[in-house]
C-alpha cells in the first residue's frame, strides 16, 4: 500500500476480537486529540469504524496457545512482514500495540530495532507467567498502559518507570441501555422464560474444543424449560459455528454488538475464558468459566504459570467466585452441575460482583491510555 505523506502516522496492531473492541475505543479517543493523525495497521470492524486504515484483519491473527499458534504461523509471518515493510517505508511516529502479546511483543522488538517509539496497551499477564518477561519488556517498550493497579509496580521494578496504570477499558463500556424484557423481545426470546447464554470464544481453535460440550449442556437446561442463546464474536462467522456443531442444531445466535444488554438480561451463562468472563461478572451474570487447550499447550501452561485459576474475575478477586472448568473437566455433566450450584447462591454472586466492581477502578481507561500515547509522540 502506497501512502501519501502524513503529518503524523501511527501504526496500530490488535490481534483478536477483544483487542479490536478496546482498540476501537482507543482510536476514538486519539481522533479527538490528534485529528491530523493517520492511523493504519491491523484491526477489525470497531477499529475500522474509528478511522483505522486497515492493512490486515484481526481474523488473520486470532489464535491462542503454542500448538494453535503453530498452525497459523504462515498468516502471522505474512502480517509481520507487512508491518516491517510499513515501518521501513513510512516510518510511523510510534507503534501502538493492543494486547495479543505472543505476536505484539515481536512487533515491539522490530519497532525498537528501528528506533520507533513503542506504546503497549493492556500488558501481558506477567503476574501469572513470572517476572522474566517484564524485565525484558523494559528494554524495548517505551510506554506501557496497564489495566490493573497492581501491574505498574511489577513492571516498574526493573530500573525504568515505563508503566502507567490507566484503569480497565471494560469500565468504559458497561452501559445497559434497555430493560430485560425489551432486550429479550428484541432478540426473539420470551421474557417469561429463563435465558442461558453460550459464549464459546472468538478463536476458531477454542470454539472447536468447547462448543460441542456447551451445546450438550444447553440441551439439558432447554429440557428444563430454559431458552438458549449463543453470542457470536465478530471474528466468527455463522457457517463456521454450524460446521463445528455438526448435526446439533445451533441455538439462536446473537450479535456481539448487544453483549452488555444480553448478559445483563441472562439468568446464567457458560463463558470461554477471556475478557468476556470479566464482562459477564461486572454485569452481574452468573456464569461458569470454561477453557480447553491442546494437550501440549496445556502441559506447557501448567509448567509455566504460577496461577491455578484462569478466569479474570477470579484472578482479580483472589478466589474462585465463578466456577472454572478446564480441559477434561469441560463435560456437559460438570457444566450443568457447576452452573446449578452457582445459581443456588444468588447472595454469593451479588457479593462477588460488588467486590469486583470496587477493585476495577473508575471509567476513563481509553481516554487515559490515549493521553499516554499522545504524550509519547509529542
Amino acid at each position: 500500500m502506497e501512502l501519501s505523506p502524513a503529518p503524523l502516522r501511527l501504526l496500530v496492531v490488535a490481534g483478536e476480537a477483544s483487542g479490536d473492541l478496546h482498540g476501537g475505543a482507543l482510536l476514538r479517543q486519539l481522533r479527538s486529540r490528534l485529528p491530523e493523525a493517520e492511523l493504519l495497521g491491523v484491526g477489525g470492524e470497531r477499529m475500522r469504524a474509528a478511522g483505522l486504515l486497515q492493512l490486515a484483519d484481526v481474523r488473520h491473527l486470532s489464535a491462542a496457545g503454542v500448538v494453535e499458534i503453530l498452525g497459523s504461523l504462515g498468516r502471522h509471518y505474512r502480517v509481520m512482514r507487512l508491518l516491517k515493510r510499513q515501518m521501513d517505508r513510512h516510518r510511523p511516529a510510534a507503534v501502538a500495540l493492543i494486547d495479543y502479546p505472543g505476536f505484539n511483543l515481536l512487533v515491539a522488538q522490530e519497532a525498537h530495532r528501528r528506533g520507533i517509539p513503542v506504546f503497549f496497551y493492556i500488558a501481558p499477564q506477567v503476574w501469572a507467567w513470572g517476572q522474566g518477561r517484564a524485565r525484558r519488556m523494559a528494554g524495548y517498550i517505551d510506554r506501557l498502559a496497564v489495566i490493573f493497579p497492581f501491574e505498574a509496580p511489577l513492571f516498574n521494578a526493573h530500573g525504568r518507570a515505563f508503566a502507567r496504570y490507566v484503569g480497565h477499558p471494560l469500565m468504559d463500556g458497561l452501559a445497559v441501555t434497555s430493560s430485560r424484557e425489551a432486550t429479550l423481545r428484541r432478540h426473539g426470546f420470551r421474557p417469561d422464560q429463563r435465558l442461558l447464554l453460550l459464549l464459546p470464544g472468538s478463536r476458531r481453535a477454542e470454539i472447536r474444543l468447547l462448543l460441542p460440550a456447551l451445546l450438550a449442556a444447553a440441551a439439558v437446561f432447554r429440557r428444563e424449560g430454559w431458552q438458549v442463546g449463543l453470542l457470536r464474536a465478530p471474528t466468527v462467522d455463522q457457517a463456521f459455528l454450524e460446521q463445528v456443531a455438526g448435526e446439533t442444531p445451533l441455538p439462536r445466535c446473537c450479535s456481539g454488538e448487544d453483549t452488555n444488554n444480553l448478559l445483563h438480561a441472562a439468568d446464567g451463562a457458560l463463558v470461554s475464558s477471556g475478557t468476556a468472563t470479566l464482562q459477564a461478572a461486572l454485569l452481574g451474570c452468573p456464569h461458569v468459566i470454561v477453557y480447553r487447550f491442546s494437550r501440549l499447550t496445556y502441559l506447557l501452561a501448567r509448567l509455566a504459570t504460577r496461577h491455578r485459576v484462569i478466569g479474570l474475575p477470579n484472578v482479580i478477586l483472589g478466589r474462585v467466585a465463578f466456577p472454572e472448568l478446564v480441559q477434561r473437566a469441560v463435560t456437559p455433566a460438570n457444566l450443568v452441575r457447576e452452573l446449578r450450584q452457582l445459581l443456588a447462591d444468588p447472595a454469593g454472586v451479588r457479593q462477588a460482583v460488588e467486590e469486583l466492581r470496587s477493585k476495577m477502578g473508575p471509567p476513563g481507561a481509553s481516554a487515559r491510555a490515549a493521553d499516554e500515547l499522545v504524550d509519547l509522540v509529542r
